[in-house]
């Protein structure tokens, strides 16, 4: 059995790279909401936080289904 090292390698980079990112997005997501509600009960209008929140989980959610989807098919 001859182990391809420069393919695990590249695999265990391209993972890496995203798993930061989509914890990066996640992340985002999380400060927006909460950008939202410290708007919200300063009685302003905070519109833009809550969009740009839900449009990063709707790319992390994205991005979990385009896995499961490599690992289906």
């Amino acid at each position: 059995m001859k182990i391809d090292w420069a393919a695990l390698g590249s695999v265990f980079g391209v993972s890496l790279v995203v798993t930061v990112a989509l914890v990066g997005l996640f992340t985002l997501g999380i400060a927006g909401l909460s950008k939202q509600e410290a708007a919200a009960a300063r009685g302003g209008s905070a519109g833009l936080a809550r969009t740009g929140a839900y449009a990063c989980f709707a790319l992390c959610a994205a991005a979990v289904a385009f896995g499961i989807y490599l690992i289906v098919v």
